[in-house]
C-alpha cells in the first residue's frame, strides 16, 4: 500500500504543480520505503477549483484578520 505523507502547491512556469510524498507500507504494517517524491502539473479544471478553495480558506480564516 502506498500512503501519502505529505504534499505542497507550487506554481511553476508550466503551470500549478503538486509535489507530494508518500511511504510503501507492506500487508503486515512493515514500511517498506519512506520518503519517497512524486510532483505532477495539474491539468484537471475540478482539481484546480479544490486548489482555488484551498487558498480562499487560507486567506479568509487566517490572512483576513
Amino acid at each position: 500500500m502506498k500512503k501519502v505523507t505529505s504534499f505542497t502547491h507550487l506554481i511553476t512556469g508550466e503551470g500549478d504543480r503538486i509535489a507530494f510524498t508518500f511511504s510503501e507500507i507492506d500487508e503486515t504494517g512493515m514500511v517498506i520505503s519512506q520518503n519517497n517524491k512524486k510532483n505532477f502539473v495539474v491539468a484537471n479544471e475540478e482539481m484546480l477549483g479544490h486548489i482555488d478553495a484551498i487558498k480562499k480558506y487560507i486567506q479568509k480564516t487566517f490572512l483576513d484578520q
